[in-house]
């Protein structure tokens, strides 16, 4: 089955809003407000009912700013937020267009399934990360949610009190928060942990991010290496940097109460930070928050997706954690989408992508319609 010749260019596109079916996946791709703009600019917007529930959104919401429901998979444009499972792959037809966390670097993805199903594909992980498409940018509105709540995390698995206090009984000092990993999640955990009165401290291989360290009131760790690399992430270490970086990281993690660890490597197993004599090496009842447990964790001693406690150590590893926070979340994941979708409709809200934007070029991985002709 193809889709009519009108919805191709001429015809308003339809966006279809599905309901995610990956466990403990609470977000939705479009929210009411950014639903309305859209059928602001005559685009027909269809949503499958329950697709906000995780969200806490009723359909009645939807309906209300204008969007009907009904079948969104058979709509022009399915927005989505996790990568598609390959039964959700088997709902599309030949023609149509899925935005959506599409896990092209990841192994086991279905991008060779999208393309062998004829369904162009935009993956919101393969945004560039220049000016004009920081609005787009969901890998940082998701990373904001991450570094937030993993600080939230430690302050609650932490034994002792984040700000200092002074009572009658005395004064207790400060829990000491260490952030591997200087992106917008460390950032975010950073500035976090300054919120709550304890004393942060950031590292990372780019020595650039320091500034932006200080500027949210922590304090910087400068072990001497320089390693950045390209589109604002860092490469990979050499074997010399890497002996370098470990020893020099266990000699000051044993210091701090709380170490949140975020480093990335894009395509690249997570590279180990902390290890397991790093950890021996802390205070009873210290804690470690593993946000890199996707992709094997920066801590020796991390479970993916649970909570251990090694040594008197508390190492948590929580997987999505922007889908705990889903309401605001979807709002951040929905605006991205929409930013993305305003670059590929034309005046009329029909569905008109110029691939010589090179936010859509990068971002689509699999563009089956024009080598089809």
């Amino acid at each position: 089955m193809t889709a009519p010749e009108a919805d191709a260019g001429s015809a308003r596109a339809t966006i279809g809003v599905v309901r995610e079916s990956g466990d403990g996946e609470r977000r939705v791709a479009r929210v009411p407000k950014v639903a309305a703009t859209l059928i602001g600019k005559g685009v027909d917007v269809v949503v499958e009912p329950g697709a906000g529930a995780g969200a806490l959104i009723p359909d009645a919401a939807y309906e209300s700013e204008g969007a009907r429901l009904g079948d969104a998979w058979s709509a022009d444009v399915v927005v989505k937020v996790a990568p598609p499972s390959g039964d959700e792959v088997a709902k599309l037809r030949a023609g149509q267009t899925v935005i959506g966390f599409l896990a092209p670097r990841n192994e086991g993805n279905q991008i060779a399934a999208l393309k062998d199903a004829g369904v162009q594909a935009f993956a919101m992980e393969a945004i560039p990360r220049i000016s004009r498409a920081q609005v787009m940018d969901a890998l940082s509105s998701q990373a904001n949610v991450s570094g937030y709540k993993a600080t939230l995390l430690a302050a609650t698995e932490l034994t002792r009190f984040f700000p200092m206090l002074t009572t009658a009984a005395g004064t207790v000092k400060p829990a000491s928060v260490l952030v591997l990993g200087v992106g917008v999640a460390g950032l975010q955990a950073l500035a976090t942990a300054k919120r709550l009165g304890s004393r942060p401290t950031g590292y990372d291989v780019r020595p650039e991010v320091a500034d932006q360290v200080r500027s949210v009131g922590a304090q910087w760790l400068d072990l001497g290496i320089d390693a950045a690399g390209e589109g604002g992430y860092a490469r990979e270490l050499t074997d010399d940097e890497r002996a370098q970086q470990q020893q020099a990281l266990q000699e000051a993690i044993g210091g701090f109460d709380v170490v949140i660890t975020t480093a990335l490597v894009p395509g690249r197993p997570a590279p180990r930070l902390v290890t397991a004599a790093a950890v021996e090496a802390m205070k009873p009842g210290s804690v470690v928050v593993d946000l890199a447990g996707e992709t094997g964790g920066n801590c020796e001693l991390t479970v993916p997706g649970e909570t251990v406690v090694r040594h008197d150590v508390t190492i948590a590893s929580p997987l999505n954690l922007p889908a705990t926070m889903p309401e605001h979340s979807s709002e951040l994941y929905a605006k991205n989408v929409a930013a993305l979708l305003g670059l590929m409709l034309d005046e009329n809200g029909a569905l008109a992508p110029d691939f010589s934007d090179e936010v859509l070029s990068a971002s689509c991985v699999t563009r089956v319609a024009e080598e089809q002709g």
